[in-house]
């Protein structure tokens, strides 16, 4: 009885867990939580149960579908003090979305190793941003993108988040920076297109997976359903906290410190693939 105890709450304590760092990150940082999620995740589920292939993709699925929640949550606190730029979030809607959908059948024809050594690389560059600010610290045009450019940038942002299971955060925080938006303007309007990528994302990865084998306990094609609302039930909780620390100090030193932070999950990340 003790033993089955054990299995059951090892991996929720570790669920909720990442769902309230993952809730804090989107706040503060305007990210999705995935980085924080997936790499939980690929520790969590194996105690489910599930093929190693299976489970990368359950983890990236399962990470959009928290992201979803974390997202919409950001989203709210920040529309409140009026910082999201709802005209950037309509005019990039529609070729997010339809990237989102390139990458999620992408994801669908990689085997779980590829999609975590892409997880790996794509997380290592993603922390040079946060170790390296002058990289987006420049400012190149005053105006947001538009045309093919606005589909190139919208279109591979959408593609490259759902491989991942990421928001898109970070590099939506860096074009709108670089386009003369203030930071914690870029942030607000990040987590509104965390929400855009996450839910075709999750319903994507539900529908390639419904008939796939050797999947964890509890998953609905490649979502976990436990681990979706146990994770998105703490990161509801530490969202709105993660918002008003990003309103009310600088976030430069959190940023170094999650740039490392990010230096080692990719590192473990590849050595999980490798070793698969």
């Amino acid at each position: 009885m003790q033993g089955d105890l054990m299995t059951w709450l090892v991996p929720l304590l570790a669920m909720l867990c990442a769902g309230l760092f993952a809730g804090f990150a989107a706040g503060i940082f305007g990210i999705g939580g995935g980085f924080v999620v997936v790499p939980a995740l690929f520790v969590v589920l194996p105690l489910l149960g599930g093929t190693h292939d299976a489970i990368a993709h359950v983890a990236i699925g399962t990470s959009a579908a928290t992201i979803i929640v974390t997202s919409i949550r950001s989203l709210l606190a920040h529309a409140k003090r009026g910082a999201v730029e709802f005209e950037v979030l309509k005019a990039w809607a529609p070729w997010i979305i339809l990237g989102d959908g390139v990458g999620v059948l992408l994801a669908g024809h990689v085997d779980g190793r590829i999609l975590t050594m892409i997880f790996a690389v794509g997380v290592f560059l993603m922390s040079l941003n946060f170790l390296l600010p002058k990289i987006g610290g420049k400012v190149i045009s005053d105006t947001m993108p538009s045309g093919v450019a606005r589909v190139g940038i919208a279109g591979g942002l959408g593609t490259f988040s759902a491989l991942l299971g990421i928001g898109g955060g970070t590099i939506a925080i860096m074009v709108m920076t670089l386009c003369g938006r203030s930071i914690h303007r870029a942030i607000a309007t990040a987590s509104g297109i965390g929400t855009l990528i996450a839910i075709p994302s999750a319903i994507g990865f539900v529908l390639i997976g419904l008939k796939e084998p050797g999947l964890p306990w509890g998953s609905l094609g490649y979502v976990n359903v436990p681990a979706t609302l146990a994770i998105a039930s703490m990161s509801i909780l530490t969202a709105p906290v993660g918002v008003a620390v990003a309103h009310a100090m600088p976030a430069a030193p959190l940023k170094k410190v999650f740039g490392i932070y990010l230096i080692i999950i990719a590192f473990v990340m590849l050595r999980n693939a490798v070793k698969m």
